[in-house]
């Protein structure tokens, strides 16, 4: 008997191939090929498993007419039920044990729309918006069920080191040769995870040494002058360490102006990501491993004649960010017969950027320890846990000032947390958890947690979680809109932290049909019930953003589905959607939340054709309407932004040992902004509003010059101006 295992990304070497009835083996070799000799004729069940693919089994037949070598193709772990998540609980379980939904994403589905960060990879993920938050320098944040980005916590390794300006700056740092999954849990995981984590998480696993290739390399190129390179690889030191060492370069530098405001329409960026992991062989399998990441990026985006020299003046308008960036991480296990795990994270950011004139320097560093104590005892899964933050920030704007003199912010936040997850029954289970916090500034923080889990068949599971959620915010570091200069940022009254409420019913199905046919169903009920909440408040004074907490109530609801199914002919789609409410009310007058849509959907559509070792994908999204900041009444832009997609397509020949090569256009319909506006930016013509005339109160006055009353605002953004594009790339890789 003899035959190819292949996957998605080619041949897979070192598949265990197995007759379940002879108890005999065999493993491929480097091109995905087998053999076993002396097999006698007879029927048999042949299981084939790979790390990172769904295990195989099926009945095959063996005779002396059998001479044509078998083909395998494995289905990458991503449909299975039972990968290993981590997120939901802080322990590593099968996902269709963890009583908290997780929805998982590998390297494999980035690769469906390759992208030269995870900010962009996202775009693809039902109920995830990755949201622009400015026409200049297209910096952004990530959207969880409609809610603001600094209600989304990114972890790296279960790690917080992405937040504050990380969150606003850093996000495309991350490359993604490094990723090995991508966990996302929608709603509140304040419980464990503390502040930020009010509308959901997204946990970066990066990969070990076990998983990882020997050497890889990614690079790709577009119509518009965008180049990108992913390399890295593994190796040996001594007997007991392995290093995995992976850099991420990316630039543009080609000024495009296609809307004609002449401003360009993508930020131009130089920038570099290099990260290293350690990982210790110890004994009885303990953990140790020491990862660190340097990043560093010159960003800019203004009038086109703008360059350098430029910098900091009012002579031509720039927006230009020099951002530097080192973090550390580790995990270490304790040598103990308990399972005690200690983790540590330090990060420093430093930003040095200008606004038009106005500059903005800013340092944050952020200390994070945790250790946690994994105690089964009869029916309890418990876990008892202790951590503690340090916050430290510092900039030149009147948040960190004090009677005329710097004072920075710096704070430690000690943390105590403890879950229990009770056993029922195989079929029934509970989770209790409560967290405690202390914040000087805020005093005692307390937010509870629970989650049942009824798995109905192995293949149907109901889980309900309920919880309670809180966020500490600082503004500067958060909210770009207030650090442009745009527009004059009040803060009425000393800021309160926000609680929220949250509800959550998962339902999930899968099928595994006896034709090959896999199908999938993942949907979900959400309500999020928020106190004290913080918005920007563009309405009252269009020259103003006004910063208090909500005197009334703010809520997110909706409904999201995602179905995803593979068949054994080579086609794979996964179809996702969310309907949504989030509003607030306040002095009895109910309001959409700006920059949310109402609606949106996913699409995922591959297919195989392996007869010619080509692959095709079509991915897109599409967006409802949103509620979008307007300057006054006379401002001649749409107040809701129309339906817009954006699609793409993708061919992938994977016809030669260790490469892929791919290609395809973005944007397929040329989608961009400004589309039915007379402009996006307001008065990109007169970027520092020397032809403003102004009221006593400092409102603009209509003129003739200025017949609208508008100021320079480049905040009117929702979705990206590059339009349609061209891609070619090409991968390699060793295992």
């Amino acid at each position: 008997m003899s035959g190819y295992i292949t996957g998605s990304d080619g041949p897979v070497p070192l598949a265990n191939v197995y007759l379940k009835e002879l108890k005999r083996g065999t493993a491929t070799d480097d091109s995905g090929w087998f053999e076993m000799e002396n097999v006698p004729e007879g029927k048999y069940t042949l299981i084939v498993s790979a790390l990172g693919y769904q295990t195989i089994r099926k009945p095959i037949s063996l005779g002396s007419e059998t001479a044509s070598p078998l083909t395998i193709v494995l289905e990458d772990q991503s449909e299975s039920l039972d990968e290993t998540v981590v997120t939901g609980t802080l322990k590593a379980v099968r996902r269709s044990e963890s009583p908290v939904p997780v929805e998982v994403y590998s390297p494999t589905f980035i690769k469906k729309n390759p992208t030269p960060n995870i900010f962009e990879a996202l775009q693809l993920v039902n109920g995830v918006r990755p949201q622009i938050n400015c026409n200049v320098c297209n910096t952004g944040d990530i959207h969880i069920n409609g809610l603001e980005g600094p209600y989304t916590l990114v972890l790296i390794d279960g790690m917080p080191i992405v937040s504050g300006l990380g969150t606003v700056y850093g996000l495309s740092g991350i490359p993604n040769a490094i990723i090995e999954q991508i966990e996302i849990v929608k709603g509140p995981a304040s419980s464990l995870y503390g502040s930020e984590a009010v509308g959901g998480l997204i946990n970066v696993i990066t990969k070990n040494t076990l998983s990882a290739p020997e050497v890889f390399a990614d690079g790709f190129a577009t119509g518009w002058g965008e180049y990108n390179i992913d390399a890295g690889g593994k190796a040996s030191l001594g007997n007991k360490t392995d290093l995995l060492l992976g850099l991420n370069y990316f630039k543009y530098d080609t000024p495009i102006d296609q809307n004609g405001d002449n401003f360009t329409d993508l930020t131009l960026q130089d920038r570099i990501s290099i990260f290293q992991k350690l990982n210790v062989r110890r004994p009885n399998s303990r953990i140790l491993s020491l990862a660190g990441r340097f990043f560093y990026e010159d960003r800019w985006g203004g009038e086109m004649q703008w360059t350098p020299e430029f910098r900091g003046g009012d002579e031509i308008y720039g927006e230009s960010i020099y951002t530097r960036r080192w973090e550390v991480l580790g995990k270490y296990q304790l040598p103990f017969s308990e399972k005690m795990m200690l983790s540590v994270s330090f990060n420093d950011h430093r930003q040095n950027s200008v606004y038009g004139d106005v500059p903005y320097l800013a340092d944050q560093r952020i200390g994070f320890s945790q250790l946690t104590w994994d105690k089964e005892a009869g029916k309890h899964d418990l876990l008892f846990g202790s951590a503690l933050r340090y916050n430290y920030y510092d900039d030149n704007t009147p948040a960190t000032a004090s009677g005329g003199l710097n004072d920075p912010d710096e704070i430690w936040i000690p943390s105590l947390f403890v879950q229990d997850e009770y056993s029922f029954n195989p079929s029934h289970s509970l989770l209790l958890g409560l967290r405690y916090d202390y914040d000087r500034r805020h005093g005692n923080i307390v937010t509870p947690r629970l989650a049942y889990k009824w798995k109905l068949s192995d293949f149907d599971i109901l889980r309900l979680n309920a919880g309670t959620g809180f966020r500490v915010v600082n503004l500067f570091t958060e909210e770009h809109a207030a650090l442009t200069g745009a527009r004059e940022v009040v803060i009425a009254e000393e800021l309160q932290p926000e609680r929220t409420w949250n509800v959550n019913l998962n339902y999930m199905k899968k099928v595994y049909a006896s034709s090959g046919v896999f199908l999938g169903l993942d949907a979900s009920l959400f309500y999020t019930y928020f106190t004290n909440q913080i918005l920007p408040d563009y309405d009252t004074n269009p020259n103003q953003i006004l910063y208090d907490n909500l005197d009334g109530t703010s809520v997110s609801r909706g409904i999201s589905a995602n179905l995803d199914a593979v068949f054994p002919n080579g086609l794979k789609f996964l179809l996702g959607a969310t309907l949504q409410d989030v509003s607030n009310k306040e002095n009895g007058v109910r309001r959409r939340q700006i920059l949310t849509e109402s609606f949106m959907a996913t699409w995922n559509v591959s297919y195989d054709i392996r007869s010619l070792k080509l692959s095709l994908d079509y991915t897109g999204n599409l967006y409802g309407p949103m509620r979008l900041p307007l300057l006054g009444e006379l401002d001649p832009r749409e107040e809701y932004s129309p339906y817009w997609s954006i699609q793409n397509i993708q061919l992938t020949y994977k016809g030669i040992p260790n490469f892929e090569i791919y290609g395809g256009i973005k944007n397929l319909l040329d989608w961009t902004p400004n589309r039915g506006n007379p402009f996006i930016i307001a008065r990109a013509n007169d970027p520092f509003d020397r032809n403003v005339t102004f009221d006593a109160q400092g409102n603009a006055v209509p003129t003739a010059n200025n017949p609208y009353g508008l100021t320079f605002d480049p905040s009117y953004v929702y979705g990206p101006n590059q339009g349609i594009r061209g891609f070619v790339g090409m991968r390699y890789r060793i295992n």
